[in-house]
């Protein structure tokens, strides 16, 4: 493996301390929360600038209006809750006020996935993407580690539009470039290989890299590619893999159901015809568990990945 685990970190962190910086940088900046301060891990960005944080309170809604009627003023709003809260709750509120208006709203989400963990399926979203994803003129990016999710942060106060922009609550490896810049719409390949394409979003990311690892092991050569934007997609990138290794595996923290898979297979049957594999949740609630316990019991690890490798190889 050409990546190195340098040490795990959640990667709201990567979130919170981006906002510190745009703190200090950009004037324009504004960060709106709906009671979920230390989760969301901005209280130094509040500490530094009481005058540009609103705490909303439980109203998720209210505070997607809110940061819409900022943006007429010239302010690029934040807002911060949870994947759940942030989407599946105000989802008529971002279609109308924002998405469709075009309003430069980043709308930020922790605690996205099954790893939410321990608060069971009705914190956990695994619908988020594909929700997102359908609405016009929406950006969706799904970034893999702290150091990702926070040049993603900055990335998006640069961009002019509505983003989704999902990241998680636990600790998980932390393995790309402190510096490393970040693209909207730019895949990242990050292992090279002739006979499996892995494609992977989020948390999936590292364990695609175990998984390319392991098949290594038994022979076979897998090219991984990180999708960090599920919106605008890289197609480029994918049809590039798979003209040369013909089949390929989807890997994704999300119902294989609207998610980055089902993408994929759009832009496969559109150009390319390939096996496919997902590696995803199977059109199911999450329940209560750590999230290690979680994600092997779901399937999205890199065992399961190898496997679903090893079955799309027999497809081709």
């Amino acid at each position: 493996m050409n990546y190195i685990n340098q040490g795990s970190k959640d990667t709201r962190s990567g979130y919170g301390d981006a906002m510190t910086e745009l703190g200090r940088s950009n004037p324009n900046v504004v960060a709106l929360c709906a009671d979920l301060v230390g989760s969301l891990k901005i209280q130094p960005f509040i500490d530094e600038n009481p005058e540009r944080f609103f705490q909303v309170g439980i109203a998720e809604a209210n505070m997607m209006g809110i940061a819409a009627g900022l943006t007429i003023g010239g302010k690029i709003p934040f807002t911060g809750t949870f994947a759940n809260f942030s989407t599946g709750r105000v989802y008529d509120q971002i279609r109308q006020s924002i998405a469709y208006s075009g309003k430069n709203v980043k709308i930020c989400a922790s605690h996205a996935g099954i790893t939410l963990g321990e608060d069971g399926a009705t914190h956990q979203i695994l619908e988020d993407i594909g929700m997102m994803k359908m609405l016009p003129h929406m950006v969706v990016i799904n970034p893999c580690d702290y150091n990702q999710t926070k040049a993603a942060t900055l990335a998006i106060a640069e961009y002019d539009g509505p983003v989704y922009l999902r990241f998680g609550r636990p600790v998980v490896p932390n393995f790309t470039k402190a510096d490393g810049t970040f693209e909207i719409g730019k895949a990242l390949l990050l292992e090279e290989g002739t006979e499996v394409t892995i494609v992977a979003t989020g948390h999936l990311v590292w364990e695609a890299l175990l998984a390319a690892d392991e098949l290594a092991k038994k022979g076979i050569s897998a090219e991984v590619i990180n999708i960090h934007t599920i919106k605008p997609l890289d197609e480029e990138a994918i049809l590039k893999s798979v003209a040369k290794t013909g089949c390929l595996v989807s890997c994704e923290e999300h119902n294989y159901l609207g998610g980055l898979g089902e993408s994929i297979s759009r832009v496969l049957v559109q150009n390319h015809p390939v096996p496919q594999e997902f590696v995803a949740t199977k059109d199911t609630f999450g329940e209560s568990g750590t999230p290690a316990q979680l994600m092997k019991k779901y399937g999205l690890d890199s065992t399961t990945i190898v496997a679903a490798a090893e079955k799309v190889l027999k497809r081709k």
